[in-house]
């Protein structure tokens, strides 16, 4: 991509774009902001570095790239973490500038910024580039601050000192000096104070005066004044004021100065453009045709419960994936807005689509509903996935939604691409922690800075899914190897059978490899065989994590053996075999995570009455271990927040009749429950989802249905 920098003559600035070059980007214009008096060196800014402003205007010269210079007008008004359009922010005026660099050379598509470890600076960045339709680059993004400053000056970032603003740190004594000659001092302060080398915390900032990017020159300080901020006698306060320097020309000994290159330099001023309305539309025509083949489901918790929406199949050739999603989304948001919520409730959205070549289709219907304008708390986490929905006689869109009905909900939602994790570029987020639960995008086997596929084939793809699952578990303080209760693992039908036989000791491996001293909670592994995945993955891996803070209790996580307590219903009776079906732990007594997988070896140890039909037999044993499961355990089916049935296409019976013999089913242990199991809900408690193949390892995935129950007391 080609790529404007954000520089501030800070180190970071600058060694990220040595980074995007490493990438195989292109540097082709240079951004900053300056104070509108050059005799101010700081600012009382968030945002912005802009000691040492009077010489980034070499820059240019040094790299012989256009730099584009706007002066602040703007103050820190919007000082919440994420930012929201503003008048006279100072974040505004870094949209103008922006607007101004992409007029002037339109082929740029990518901003890089400096950000280590600051989500105020990132997520004001991604708001920049939301708005201009650019792609944020931070590929120093969580990287391990000792390890960044080592790799900084080793690779030729020749920096100094121009501000210092912590213990340890004298104006006097360290202004002005080299990077290189600090770093031991740095790393001292850090063991005896726990600073932060690279200076995240606001112990210090620098100035880049050479770096392999300076092809043209290099910059040499001659003299300057050292102005003392704050006397304070523990963490005084001073920066560095440049009076004289000069630039060195590479490459020929002789000459010790430069002219300066002309048209190289832009001064950006006036407003710059407003931000244009959306102008995506809805077919409400569409929706109207389709809306009577609609059908519901809905959990029967009340402050967190799912809702699912799909569609009968049609045999009309003009219905097509856009039209069916646009309809499940108006009907989903409907259903919302009955229940008194809107989208910034949603915590998560599994969007199930009938062809994966038609991703960009769905993704940009997808992202007409949800918005992050809906969701001021945070956009929705979300795994897409390939399902055989028309094969099952379903529609061609198939959407389910997690929603709470408080906003305690914390997201991350890194736009921007890092060497860290996945960036998810739009309305969608890596993780969603809600109550407890950490509920994770589904992650696919992606190298976070190239975002390319591991191109090994399917263990490299979950070997690397898993170290970036791990990224974002670290980001809530965790660790898959320790925290996560569930994996569900999507497998894709191009997957060898080899390597498929070997997921599942690759996924073990992997978490013994990365455990730490942590409780360790044993999670249910759910595998499950679909048609494809996004960008023609082979594996993609949801997991859901409990990471409850300062939460003790003796009873971590249950694996009981069946009881000899009365929970008979239609005759069924505990047998030893029946725990061969069923996997299930119980965290705290708060969530009770249950699957139940029968095959076709299951079907024939049931012993029910001749006359009855085999569908109806297996539906009714699935109900029972449920119930059994929930009522073992003390929990009731009003604590449950989704029911999803994974079926296999194998069964070859119909959605509708599969539908009617769950919810038979149901109504029948409702029926023979005193009090009700699952209250008045007029909408059935269940989703069903059609799949190729389920089980709980890797290596046999011939379950015939699989009941994934999550259920969570509050």
């Amino acid at each position: 991509m080609k790529v404007v920098a954000l520089v501030s003559g800070g180190k970071d600035s600058c060694y990220v774009m040595m980074k995007c070059i490493q990438y195989g980007h292109e540097i082709v214009a240079l951004a900053n902001l300056l104070p509108v008096d050059d005799s101010v060196d700081e600012l009382d800014s968030y945002m912005y570095q802009t000691v040492g402003h009077q010489i980034i205007v070499s820059y240019a010269e040094c790299m012989n790239v256009p730099l584009f210079r706007r002066r602040i007008r703007g103050s820190s008004r919007h000082q919440k973490l994420s930012y929201q359009i503003t008048p006279d922010d100072e974040v505004e005026d870094l949209f103008v500038l922006l607007s101004e660099v992409k007029r002037q050379i339109p082929s740029i598509t990518a901003v890089s910024s400096g950000a280590i470890a600051s989500d105020y600076q990132r997520l004001r960045v991604e708001s920049i580039c939301s708005r201009l339709g650019l792609v944020s680059l931070a590929f120093l993004w969580k990287q391990d601050q000792t390890l960044l400053l080592q790799e900084m000056i080793a690779n030729g970032i020749k920096a100094i000192l121009v501000k210092v603003a912590a213990i340890g740190l004298d104006p006097s004594k360290h202004l002005g000096k080299d990077l290189a000659f600090m770093e031991p001092y740095l790393l001292k302060l850090k063991e005896l104070y726990g600073s932060n080398v690279c200076g995240e915390g606001g112990e210090y900032e620098t100035l880049t005066l050479d770096c392999p990017l300076f092809t043209n020159a290099r910059i040499v300080l001659d003299e300057f004044e050292v102005k003392l901020h704050s006397p304070d006698s523990i963490a005084p306060v001073g920066v560095l004021h440049p009076t004289v320097f000069h630039l060195e020309k590479k490459g020929d000994p002789d000459s010790n100065s430069l002219e300066k290159e002309p048209g190289l330099v832009f001064e950006v001023q006036g407003d710059g453009p407003s931000t244009p309305e959306s102008t995506r539309q809805r077919d409400s025509g569409t929706v109207e045709h389709t809306r009577n083949r609609v059908h519901l489901s809905k959990t029967g918790k009340e402050n967190t419960f799912s809702i699912c929406c799909w569609l009968e199949g049609s045999s009309e050739s003009s219905t097509g994936l856009k039209e069916d999603l646009e309809t499940v989304l108006t009907e989903t948001e409907s259903q919302l807005l009955k229940q008194g919520f809107n989208w910034e409730n949603v915590l998560y959205i599994h969007l199930y689509i009938s062809d994966m070549s038609e991703f960009a289709v769905a993704n940009e219907t997808y992202v007409k509903f949800i918005t992050h304008e809906k969701c001021p708390f945070g956009v929705p986490s979300r795994s897409t996935i390939e399902l055989p929905l028309v094969q099952a006689g379903l529609g061609k869109a198939y959407v389910e939604v997690l929603v709470a009905n408080d906003q305690s909900k914390r997201v991350l939602h890194v736009q921007s691409i890092s060497s860290w994790a996945p960036s998810c570029i739009g309305p969608y987020s890596q993780a969603t922690l809600h109550k407890g639960v950490l509920h994770m995008a589904g992650q696919l086997g992606l190298d976070p800075p190239t975002m390319n596929l591991r191109n090994e084939g399917a263990i490299a793809e979950l070997d690397q899914a898993l170290k970036n699952s791990e990224a974002i578990a670290e980001a809530f303080r965790c660790s898959i190897s320790s925290s996560a209760i569930l994996f569900v693992v999507f497998c894709s039908a191009r997957t060898e059978q080899s390597e498929r036989d070997q997921l599942h000791e690759k996924f073990l491996s992997f978490l013994d490899l990365a455990k730490s001293s942590r409780r360790v909670l044993d999670p249910i592994f759910l595998y499950i065989l679909v048609p494809d995945l996004p960008k023609r993955a082979l594996v993609e891996v949801k997991p859901v994590l409990y990471v409850e803070e300062d939460s003790e209790t003796e009873d971590e996580t249950r694996q009981d053996q069946f009881g000899e307590g009365d929970y008979g219903c239609w005759g069924y009776k505990p047998e030893e075999w029946h725990q061969d079906c069923v996997q299930k732990r119980v965290v705290d007594g708060k969530i009770c995570v249950t699957v139940i997988s029968i095959s076709a070896e299951v079907m024939k140890k049931l012993h029910e009455p001749e006359e009855e039909q085999e569908l109806e037999r297996v539906t009714r044993f699935c109900v029972y271990l449920l119930n059994k499961t929930l009522s073992e355990n003390s929990f009731s089916w009003k604590d449950t927040t989704s029911l999803r049935i994974h079926f296999s296409t194998s069964l070859g019976v119909s959605v509708k009749r599969l539908f009617n013999v769950f919810e038979t089913a149901f109504k029948e242990l409702n029926e023979m429950s005193p009090e009700g199991i699952v209250g008045d809900s007029k909408e059935p408690t269940f989703n069903l989802v059609p799949v190729l193949g389920a089980g709980n390892s890797s290596a046999s995935l011939d379950n015939i249905i699989t009941c994934e129950l999550f259920s969570l007391r509050s």
